[in-house]
């Protein structure tokens, strides 16, 4: 019996995503399971360094779940505060990439189709080198006797070096630095998609080029803002290297406090219910995109 050309198609739409599911599943998923199971049990001196939740004794299967983590967590003040501290980080992260890269997106949009490419490289060139690399270039750049310093006092524009290595600012410059390309060119794809024609309509109906810009242009650019914003503020409140090599002690993220629980602590089930605790907090915004997405899909379809 041979298929119709349609059900054919649909077989074959739907086994081309088996690949990238089951990819999905097997390193994200998995692993976020086994996160889970640890955050669950409880410490203790071995290999692992944590207990096991289910065991077998008498012919009896028993399950232990370990609540002491995530009691912890909603009643010691400090993961409360790093909590706080790396999503405001992540948002004020995301904040300045926005006010820095839409209009960097747009002006590479509209410039010259023959100079559009090489804007784009320099927009993508800092990914060929290494995130480290880049870092420890700012760290050359920003403490007390690196570049910056030394540019404003041989110019005189400061008397004594500003302190800015190992403090908060230092760390949004870097974050700054590092992210703001994953929004630029969300951006930058939505816009260089855009049809001039409804410009020119606004104009001739009586619009000013800032009516036109805030009234037509930036509300059929919001599916870009909202993915690059989405780019930003989800991997930044996970970050670790720029927080560690660019903020000082009080400098609070998420990140290095995973780090201090699994490595200096050896704290693994505390580790992975801070990991935990951090993916709900991120699974909102990526639900809201989702919505978003499903909400706009739906009003272009009608």
């Amino acid at each position: 019996m041979r298929l119709s050309a349609q059900t054919a198609q649909r077989w074959t739409s739907r086994l081309a995503i088996v690949p990238p599911f089951a990819w999905l599943a097997i390193f994200l998923l998995v692993p976020f399971l086994l996160v889970l199971k640890i955050s669950f049990s409880d410490v203790q001196f071995g290999i692992p360094p944590y207990t096991a939740l289910f065991g077998l004794e008498d012919q009896a299967l028993s399950l232990t779940l370990h609540l002491r983590t995530y009691a912890q967590l909603f009643t010691d003040s400090l993961y409360l505060v790093t909590y706080l501290s790396s999503l405001k980080m992540a948002a004020v992260t995301t904040l300045c990439c926005m006010l820095i890269g839409y209009p960097m997106a747009y002006c590479i949009a509209r410039s010259n189709p023959r100079h559009r490419n090489l804007l784009l490289l320099a927009v993508i060139l800092p990914f060929w080198t290494s995130l480290l690399l880049r870092v420890y270039a700012w760290v050359g750049i920003l403490r007390n006797d690196g570049l910056l310093n030394s540019v404003l006092l041989g110019l005189g524009v400061i008397d004594s070096p500003l302190e800015i290595y190992r403090t908060d600012l230092a760390v949004y410059i870097g974050l700054v630095y590092a992210y703001l390309p994953f929004f630029i060119l969300p951006v930058y794809a939505t816009l260089v998609k855009f049809d001039q024609r409804l410009l020119e309509a606004a104009y001739d109906l009586g619009a000013r080029p800032w009516q036109a810009f805030f009234q037509v242009t930036l509300p059929l650019s919001l599916p870009g803002v909202i993915a690059g914003g989405m780019l930003v503020f989800i991997p930044t409140v996970g970050e670790y290297v720029i927080p560690e090599m660019l903020g000082g002690a009080d400098t609070l993220m998420m990140g290095r406090v995973m780090w201090n629980e699994f490595f200096n602590n050896t704290d693994w089930p505390m580790a992975a219910a801070v990991t935990c605790i951090m993916v709900a907090l991120l699974l909102v915004p990526m639900v809201l995109f989702q919505y978003n997405q499903m909400r706009q899909a739906q009003e272009g379809r009608s």
